[in-house]
């Protein structure tokens, strides 16, 4: 009887010997799908960490090319912002011309009654421009003289 319970007993470790060999070969095949994958995520950061470094040398020369226009516009709005003065000037300037014309044709009008309302005749103020440039050449040419 001891014998048959050796055999037993053999035979149990037997077969808990060949369960292990064959956790064994399920372990390995799975250990070699893990550094299959293990391997394609290497390259998948690998070119993840390409990318990130062709996408920050493309930031950096969006941002210069940002502050390049920058500047650009900050230039051509100050430019801006000086004609806008000068025509401001220009205008006020203008206004005024328009209105001592405008007199200097009233004063050198026969006096008749005119509506008080009325616009200047844009004719007799372009004639007494005319006149006053002419006397005013007429006067500097005398002083070139």
């Amino acid at each position: 009887m001891t014998h048959q319970f050796g055999y037993f007993i053999e035979s149990m470790v037997s077969i808990l010997l060949l369960l292990t060999i064959l956790y064994c070969v399920r372990l390995n095949k799975q250990l070699r799908l893990l550094k299959a994958d293990e391997q394609s995520l290497r390259a998948t950061i690998s070119e993840l960490i390409t990318a990130t470094e062709i996408a920050e040398r493309a930031i950096a020369g969006l941002k210069q090319t940002m502050r390049e226009g920058e500047q650009g516009l900050s230039s051509r709005i100050q430019k801006s912002e000086q004609l806008a003065a000068d025509i401001d000037k220009q205008m006020k300037a203008g206004e005024q011309l328009l209105s001592k014309l405008a007199r200097i044709a009233a004063a050198a009008r026969p006096a008749e009654p005119a509506p008080a309302l009325a616009a200047p005749d844009a004719k007799a103020v372009a004639a007494a421009a005319q006149a006053f440039t002419e006397r005013a050449r007429a006067r500097l040419s005398g002083l070139a003289a």
